[in-house]
């Protein structure tokens, strides 16, 4: 059974339609999505450091610092994304799948649920993550969405195609769960 670090974060939707995320460990994070290329976010911190995130799908993330360093997560569900190998989950405080997820930590549930299947890779070829932008596009296709829809599913009807709704109100953004 993994046992990983717990880091609860919220965010804020700003007036210019970015995200500031603030963590329980004092990082903060400015994000917004990438004009003209679904399923990216790009933030930069507090701490000097900045990249990309990307939905690969099968609820894969890979994000990439500016120095070109690839680093993958796993969203697991309720608002818990599972980063550097497991050593760590995120929980979102601020949305209903955070809060479940809470929930399930209080009775001692989130943490058992972790397990070895649900990690994020170490690496991936540029081949696989190819053949999982294309499952995603797929996904999005089969389930009538269009735009930037598809993809982590912590959010509203959890069927997996409702992360990016409701960032800013209209009906082509992002939650404010964008990528763990």
């Amino acid at each position: 059974m993994i046992r990983p670090e717990e880091i609860g974060y919220a965010d804020e939707l700003l007036a210019d339609g970015t995200v500031h995320r603030t963590y329980e460990d004092g990082l903060e994070e400015w994000r917004r999505r990438t004009t003209g290329r679904p399923h990216h976010v790009s933030w930069h911190d507090n701490r000097g450091a900045s990249g990309t995130d990307e939905l690969l799908g099968d609820r894969i993330i890979k994000r990439t610092l500016d120095d070109g360093t690839a680093t993958y997560a796993r969203d697991i569900g309720y608002g818990r994304t599972l980063w550097a190998r497991g050593e760590k989950v995120l929980v979102n405080r601020s949305s209903f799948g955070g809060r479940m997820g809470v929930l399930l930590t209080g009775l001692g549930v989130a943490t058992l649920a972790i397990t070895a299947a649900q990690l994020p890779p170490l690496s991936m070829s540029p081949e696989q993550e190819e053949a999982l932008r294309q499952q995603q596009a797929q996904a999005n296709q089969s389930s009538g969405g269009g735009g930037d829809s598809g993809g982590a599913g912590e959010e509203g009807t959890g069927d997996g195609n409702d992360w990016d709704a409701n960032w800013d109100g209209d009906g082509d953004a992002w939650s404010d769960d964008d990528f763990g």
